[in-house]
């Protein structure tokens, strides 16, 4: 909320040399400040400048889709508002996109973040790129620009859990990244934390792929084979030497590993009966409470 006026006073100045006919979608989350007040006087003083808020809080990626269904032109641009992407970066990225592509990210270099951020970072990374199936994945940012017409692929999704890059994924294989500046937030603190990125990537791997239901399987053929060799261990000393195999302590890790491994797959397995559970109940991905400057 802080910087959200020098994000749209920026935009005033750089848009205009871009293109003639834009519009700004300026999405409040369920802010608990002052951000709502804000946006209402931001569409007051810019004409092109629009305002929807949110009943509550549904994340980052729920207020983006909300955007971008209520956007109006050919291309769309997203862009956070704590000024880390500055606006004069976004032509960048539509020479980008003229060449061919569908969806271009400004990469960006993260060697400012700590090191659990920064491990989580490269762990939603790595799971965002096995739910989306592309290259391109670790390029992923919030500062993004593709073509309005890739929402069509997803134009009937609903649920509580959106990730706006693999739904793009539903309406095209073009992806392409350039290196954009990346400046440190300058007023306030990241709501991504590690712990909740975390969170994120599983939520990714439960939410858009079968990758935990397929490393299930493989550790339950891996058990499988690991008892067959006790087995063959214990039979073996019992034929040769006559004595069986000695030892409490043989037995309980044994029937450790096995039972963890159980217990590990039952898990995956509910976390998707779980998903399946909610997407049943429909639940809406974001619920508008006001509209600014917005007829459709």
């Amino acid at each position: 909320m802080e910087t959200l006026p020098e994000v749209i006073d920026d935009l005033a100045r750089v848009v205009p040399t871009i293109t003639d006919e834009y519009e700004v979608i300026l999405v409040n989350d369920g802010s608990p400040d002052e951000t709502w007040e804000v946006i209402l006087e931001l569409t007051q003083r810019y004409p092109w400048a629009r305002g929807v808020n949110l009943t509550r809080n549904y994340g980052q990626h729920n207020a983006l889709l909300c955007g971008i269904r209520l956007a109006d032109h050919e291309i769309t641009v997203t862009i956070d508002d704590d000024m880390q992407n500055p606006p004069a970066e976004i032509p960048k990225l539509l020479d980008k996109l003229s060449e061919g592509c569908d969806v271009v990210y400004g990469a960006q270099d993260r060697g400012h973040y700590g090191l659990l951020r920064g491990l989580a970072t490269g762990l939603t990374k790595w799971m965002l790129q096995g739910a989306m199936g592309v290259e391109n994945a670790r390029n992923v940012s919030a500062f993004r620009a593709f073509r309005t017409r890739l929402r069509e692929a997803f134009a009937d999704y609903r649920g509580s859990f959106v990730s706006i890059d693999v739904l793009l994924t539903w309406g095209t294989t073009r992806f392409a990244a350039v290196p954009v500046e990346h400046k440190p937030r300058a007023k306030g603190v990241s709501n991504y934390t590690w712990s909740k990125l975390i969170t994120h990537a599983f939520n990714l791997m439960t939410g858009f792929s079968v990758i935990p239901l397929q490393f299930a399987s493989m550790l339950g053929f891996l058990c499988t084979f690991f008892g067959l060799g006790i087995l063959i261990y214990v039979m073996g000393k019992y034929l040769l030497f006559g004595s069986p195999v000695a030892g409490f302590t043989f037995l309980a890790s044994s029937i450790a590993i096995f039972s963890g491994a159980q217990l590990l797959a039952l898990g995956v397995i509910g976390e998707y009966l779980a998903r399946m559970h909610f997407r049943m109940l429909d639940k809406p991905s974001y619920a508008i409470g006001e509209k600014i400057n917005i007829m459709n």
